[in-house]
């Protein structure tokens, strides 16, 4: 059995997937994330993500957090550039009270003021946690070189200065703008009757007034190739080499995916990895990354790298980048990538958790999902001409930016 769908009255959407385990995954996920928040916002959506659990109408933050870790289940959230997303894993008896949970904390959490203080100081925390890892950092701070003076740009943790300024009534105008039911997914892979499933979810969120506002996202546009260098507190050097890449909904994204895996993905073959990392020592770590947005999208290799040997890395790298730009993929070549990519899709989603996951945030911006067949149907179809075109567009030197976080002198 394939996936389940169904829509409610009020604009809710609900995609399942069945599966025969002891252990359920379900989740609510909203389509907002930081790149939604208006200039003196920095860092709200992930705010709300954190203080969803400090309290509702009827509980206290012990009892929200009790609810589901009582009966051996795990309660979790996180927020993205695009997305914001409530979910859980708990044995499969437990659904309704799980469901119950989340519409509880979705709709009806109060943000008492003492716990809008706490989490402020938590969230600086966070913050101040983050700037002391370079290796984290970079990633940011190269999507605000790339997409610079736009929402892209905004850090998901927002910035001291705007979370010490959030007060009460600023959350309350983010969910009233942000939250609307036709904008949400409710996700589930699990042991349950779909028919029951939506009698559930009918019964907590059934009820929950229609609020039907559009996502008005400001696209990318204007990107200027840049080279920044920093200094850091550091014993590594750290540096990012990218591009902008291809949207969501691209149809040259899945052969992107590839050349990304085929060039640094997690296999320890990969061509940076073995040429970088196991030929010639000059890094500790390598590894290549894409991140599609709906209206555009990153690709990005790092590199951490002692002091000594950035430079001959950065060397290779856009060696690699040449070589496909000019090689077209040999037959055998193009088929060991295919099937590389396709195994590590097809393990990914052997956690369920994993493959809710990916549902939520799929059926959130489209309105089927993919099957994996489909998908490795996709990955089949794809010619070396496709690549070729592929690399070139994304790696013409002449668009590519550079990030380097120097180590500090000895």
């Amino acid at each position: 059995m394939g996936y389940q769908y169904y829509l409610l009255e009020n604009g809710i959407r609900i995609i399942h997937f069945e599966v025969q385990s002891n252990v359920s995954h379900c989740g609510l996920m909203v389509n907002t994330g930081s790149r939604d928040e208006l200039p003196n916002e920095s860092g709200m959506a992930h705010f709300i993500e954190h203080m969803i659990f400090k309290g509702t109408k009827k509980r206290r933050a012990y009892h929200v957090l009790s609810r589901i870790e009582n009966v051996g289940g795990d309660l979790n959230a996180f927020t993205t550039k695009e997305e914001t997303c409530i979910y859980a894993s708990f044995l499969s008896p437990y659904y309704d009270q799980t469901l119950e949970l989340f519409a509880d904390v979705a709709f009806n959490s109060v943000f008492p003021q003492k716990e809008i203080k706490k989490e402020k100081d938590v969230i600086i925390d966070e913050i101040n946690s983050y700037n002391d890892s370079p290796a984290e950092l970079i990633f940011d701070d190269f999507e605000e070189l790339v997409f610079k003076s736009h929402s892209l740009a905004s850090n998901i943790l927002g910035d001291i200065k705007s979370v010490e300024g959030f007060k009460r009534r600023d959350v309350f105008r983010f969910l009233k703008r942000n939250y609307s039911t036709n904008q949400m997914v409710i996700a589930s892979a699990g042991k349950i009757d779909f028919n029951r499933l939506v009698r559930i979810t009918e019964k907590y969120f059934g009820q929950i007034q229609s609020e039907e506002n559009g996502v008005k996202r400001l696209s990318f546009r204007n990107y200027r190739q840049t080279h920044m260098v920093d200094q850091k507190e550091s014993y590594l050097t750290h540096a990012i080499v990218g591009n902008l890449a291809y949207s969501r909904n691209h149809p040259k994204k899945i052969a992107l995916a590839l050349i990304t895996n085929l060039l640094g993905g997690p296999a320890l073959n990969s061509r940076l990895n073995l040429t970088i990392r196991e030929k010639y020592g000059y890094a500790y770590n390598i590894e290549a990354n894409y991140q599609p947005y709906s209206d555009t999208g990153l690709f990005g290799v790092y590199i951490g790298s002692d002091k000594n040997h950035i430079d001959k890395s950065l060397k290779l790298v856009n060696d690699e980048f040449k070589k496909l730009r000019n090689n077209k993929l040999g037959t055998i070549q193009l088929q060991r990538a295919k099937k590389q990519i396709a195994g590590q899709l097809a393990i990914s989603l052997e956690s369920k958790l994993n493959e809710m996951l990916s549902m939520a945030k799929s059926h959130l911006h489209d309105s089927k999902v993919k099957s994996i067949d489909q998908v490795m149907e996709e990955i089949e179809s794809i010619k070396a001409e496709e690549i070729l075109e592929v690399a070139n567009e994304t790696f013409n030197p002449a668009d590519l930016s550079t990030l380097i976080y120097k180590a500090r002198e000895e």
